[in-house]
């Protein structure tokens, strides 16, 4: 006396059985595959949660776009601040990165810190 268990699986119709990857098939058979569940899913079901889901992503979509427009028109009004745009110069685990020039920016490097330094005007536009 042995029990065997059940094996479930999904015959390839117009591919091969190793071209289908995840996603391919809908998530109630999937679930049914992997004994999540214990009764196939029907077509009545399978069809009511793709146009829930469907339904899902318009309704995300709608508030995204509501959320973006009041947003805009927050910063418009100057109710909140808009974010902050940050520039990268090199990248933190290069001991050096740049020029070799002294610079008016203040450059961070790894354990480095190198404080912006004061430029004399150039000497081509003072020409007596």
């Amino acid at each position: 006396g042995q029990i065997i268990p059940e094996r479930r699986f999904v015959e390839a119709i117009n591919r091969q059985a190793y071209q289908y990857e995840m996603g391919d098939f809908p998530t109630e058979w999937e679930a049914w595959i992997r004994k999540k569940r214990h009764d196939p899913p029907t077509i009545q079901e399978i069809l009511k949660n793709e146009n829930y889901r469907e339904e899902m992503k318009q309704k995300i979509k709608e508030v995204s776009e509501k959320d973006k427009l009041l947003q805009a028109q927050e910063y418009k009004e100057g109710l909140i601040a808009e974010p902050v745009h940050t520039r990268v110069k090199g990248h933190a685990s290069a001991p050096y990165y740049g020029k070799k020039e002294p610079s008016q920016d203040p450059t961070s490097t790894a354990s480095i810190f190198q404080p912006g330094s004061w430029m004399p005007p150039s000497s081509c536009n003072s020409s007596s």
